[in-house]
């Protein structure tokens, strides 16, 4: 019976933390099971805190991935799933284990270790690959940190005498900047793929219809296509420019007994204009297929890179979190990226592979973790699904569109508050931006995880 009323009460402080109001009376006994001591997260930009609301990040009014900000509204407050389980558990404001930049100019903040915070998830980090979206080896001005997960564990244990107390809670949540950091690979080597392959059959096309073109002004085509195309082919073998090529060809065409006027632009031009045009819808088409082709080869090899991934993953909780000491560990699963703006921008073909990484992420992280009863792995995956298709008991108005406009750092959330929302009431959307969630659906996610530890038994 009291498990039950704390499930109702874990529910209802959610949203009324969201809702800003609301004391223990509301919603019956809140006393908790289990006391913890303190909270300490490790993980990407779902939990990050604000590693990066420093310099012009939070000059902006940005920092978090979601929307940021304190206003009117709560439930547009910033905050983030770890800060709302923090509350809830009575411990201190979830606050980040590190802040700066790596980037350049005015992106060249110092790095600041915080001794008092253990909120060590970055926005970009992945499990143990140190080089995730917006590092600075990607070539990106932001220089974000993106510290793994791997690292973010050692330099809490340096931090704490290299053991867990063993009565605090730790919230693990991270392998979604493996996943896109793998399909920006796929998209680059499918697009040079495609590149190629376009300018080769542009090239291609180009030279076959000026050889058919200049061939059909000459008395005997099939003799003056012979001439003409050995002219184009000697011209394109030296490295020729277009311009040369077709002068070369049009002096093959008038020595093969053309009219001396093709020499004239007046003649020549509308010709070359049209071999032209009818080359680059060739190469642009070639170009399409072969990228899709490329894509469609070698997609399938990111779904075993993430299932590494995922077991990665585990062994650290198994042998770095647990075999260190700790003895309550949340492991929170890939939500459903394939249901996010970003995703749904893409054709069925990548959607579809989107999933599957995440499924095999999520599977080989599962059964890493099989077993381990210091563990409680909550499915956020089957949620989202869940949330996308059967909003309204959720409280969610939008599950499609980013709530978040165009601001300081594009689209990203990481640079969106209530300045720059799209217009009408976004507060109860699922995405900020394309990827990330509301501080709604992060007020979502933190009772779904209380819930899941209350059936623990850990609450």
């Amino acid at each position: 019976m009291r498990q039950t009323k704390f499930v109702l009460a874990a529910l209802a402080a959610a949203v009324l933390t969201a809702c800003g109001g609301g004391s223990s009376q509301d919603a019956g006994d809140q006393t908790l099971k289990t006391k913890f001591t303190n909270q300490v997260t490790f993980g990407d930009s779902l939990a990050d805190v604000g590693t990066y609301a420093v310099g012009p990040v939070k000059a902006a009014g940005g920092g978090k991935f979601t929307i940021n900000g304190t206003g009117s509204d709560p439930a547009l407050s910033g905050k983030i799933w770890t800060e709302y389980t923090a509350a809830q558990f009575g411990l201190p404001a979830d606050c980040p284990a590190q802040q700066g930049l790596n980037g350049t100019g005015a992106f060249a903040v110092p790095v600041v270790n915080n001794a008092s915070c253990f909120n060590y998830a970055q926005g970009g980090a992945r499990v143990t690959n140190p080089v995730g979206p917006h590092n600075r080896l990607t070539g990106d001005p932001i220089g974000a940190l993106t510290v793994p997960v791997v690292t973010q564990i050692q330099n809490h244990l340096a931090k704490v005498g290299g053991k867990f107390s063993g009565t605090e809670v730790v919230m693990v949540m991270a392998g979604g900047n493996d996943e896109l950091m793998l399909l920006g690979q796929l998209s680059a080597a499918a697009t040079a793929a495609g590149t190629a392959a376009g300018t080769a059959a542009g090239n291609q096309a180009f030279a076959t219809g000026l050889v058919t073109q200049f061939a059909a002004k000459t008395p005997n085509p099939a003799t003056g296509a012979q001439a003409i195309g050995q002219a184009v082919q000697t011209a394109a073998a030296a490295g020729k420019t277009q311009t040369e090529i077709v002068t070369a060809a049009i002096g093959a065409a008038i020595g093969a007994g053309a009219d001396p006027s093709l020499a004239t632009p007046a003649v020549y031009g509308p010709i070359v204009a049209k071999v032209t045009a009818d080359a680059q819808a060739a190469g642009a088409a070639a170009g399409a297929k072969a990228g899709a082709d490329y894509a469609a080869a070698h997609g399938p090899e990111n779904v075993p890179l993430m299932a590494q991934a995922g077991t990665e993953l585990a062994n650290l909780v198994k042998t770095q979190i647990i075999g260190k000491g700790a003895n309550y560990v949340v492991v929170n699963n890939l939500p459903d990226v394939s249901i996010s703006p970003s995703a749904k921008a893409k054709d069925a073909g990548t959607q579809a592979l989107i999933k599957a990484m995440a499924q095999a992420f999520n599977a080989a992280l599962k059964a890493g973790l099989s077993g381990e009863t210091k563990v409680l792995y909550v499915d956020l995956f089957t949620l989202s699904d869940d949330q996308s298709v059967n909003p309204g008991p959720y409280g969610l108005t939008n599950v499609t569109t980013p709530a978040c406009g165009h601001n300081a750092f594009g689209d990203s959330s990481m640079g969106c508050n209530q300045t720059n929302l799209i217009s009408g009431d976004v507060s109860h959307y699922l995405f900020a931006d394309d990827v990330h969630p509301t501080p709604y659906e992060h007020s979502l996610i933190a009772r779904y995880v209380a819930e899941q530890m209350v059936v623990k038994g850990w609450l």
